[in-house]
């Protein structure tokens, strides 16, 4: 029910009054978009405050616990107070509502402008792809699980803790509850640095640089305490888990979730392939071998068939010789001067 601006693309709006403004996704689907963003640009003189507006902003109608902590964390969580600030919109992802409060009467601008190829989407897409084939062999590596366990310690730090205190646990439904619920948490912690990443860097950029020494020495020094995987189930776990990754960052690559889902489901069709593909040269070996004819069987001469056939062989090679020499083309005199003994 707000009256708010609607922004379009090239849009250039400067206003000193506090608005919001609203970015309402086009659903057709055009695939030069797949890696494209808009990029939201805000700047002034003076600082001013930047408070995205959620769409369910009535906790109690939220449908999942997940719904319902989320929009709990958002209320008490501080907005941006900067004199700029940056905003990335997927081209297919949710509809964009944000206000800008200034705190003096000083003017702002909000530009928009389209970058069509986006360097962070085909990071990720890539990163995807190579993760995903390449998985079985980097889960038996050990330099990858060292540096997997500093990853998961930096982003991940309450799953990383409860992974170290499995085997204080007794029950593992317990533990799976608890890992759930860890998960859950990390992963809408991500979400929240992710979308004030640059607000927290530029004014608590320390405390950022500290937590990611601190966490990443101490993790990996327990993943050099326990040491890399040994047993195929827990590499086979570890290589599921890296695939697992690998989908959501094809998925978080692109703006279209339909080329995803394509994508995915091509890549576990030609990982799946290699057992049908693996069938058919064994069969087609078989098949081969059956058809094939009888190998020929040599038979070994004796030593007097082996000097019989010596002579004979000499005698007609000689013969073919001398008719050769005979012949009214044949350069007698060049061919004779060649040779180291003209007499013999």
């Amino acid at each position: 029910g707000r009256n708010c601006s609607l922004l379009q693309e090239m849009d250039v709006i400067q206003k000193q009054d506090e608005n919001c403004y609203c970015y309402v996704q086009n659903r057709t689907i055009h695939l030069q978009y797949i890696w494209s963003t808009l990029q939201v640009k805000v700047n002034s003189r003076e600082i001013f405050r930047f408070e995205p507006i959620s769409e369910k902003s009535n906790c109690r109608n939220s449908e999942t616990v997940f719904e319902f902590a989320a929009c709990a964390v958002q209320i008490f969580w501080k907005p941006e107070t900067s004199t700029e600030t940056f905003i990335s919109i997927k081209q297919y992802g949710e509809d964009i509502c944000f206000k800008i409060q200034p705190f003096k009467t000083e003017p702002y601008t909000v530009s928009v402008k389209r970058e069509m190829l986006d360097g962070k989407l085909l990071v990720l897409f890539v990163a995807g792809i190579f993760l995903f084939h390449f998985a079985n062999s980097l889960s038996r590596s050990t330099k990858f699980f060292y540096v997997s366990g500093i990853i998961l310690g930096v982003l991940a730090l309450l799953v990383f803790v409860l992974l170290i205190l499995k085997k204080f646990i007794p029950r593992h439904s317990t533990f799976w509850i608890l890992m759930s619920g860890c998960w859950m948490s990390s992963l809408y912690f991500i979400y929240c640095f992710k979308e004030n990443m640059q607000w927290l860097w530029s004014e608590h950029r320390n405390y950022l640089l500290g937590y990611f020494l601190a966490v990443g020495i101490t993790s990996f020094a327990t993943c050099y305490q326990h040491g890399p995987l040994t047993t195929e189930l827990s590499i086979t776990l570890f290589m599921w888990m890296l695939q697992l990754t690998a989908f959501v960052l094809i998925y978080c690559g692109v703006t279209i979730p339909q080329v995803a889902y394509a994508v995915i489901a091509v890549s576990l069709c030609s990982k799946g392939l290699c057992y049908p593909l693996g069938a058919a040269r064994h069969i087609g070996r078989k098949m081969k071998n059956h058809f094939k004819s009888k190998k020929l069987v040599f038979k070994c001469l004796t030593e007097e068939e082996y000097r019989e056939q010596g002579e004979t062989e000499t005698v007609r090679a000689l013969e073919e010789l001398r008719s050769f020499c005979k012949n009214p083309d044949f350069p007698s005199w060049l061919a004779v001067s060649k040779l180291q003994s003209p007499h013999r």
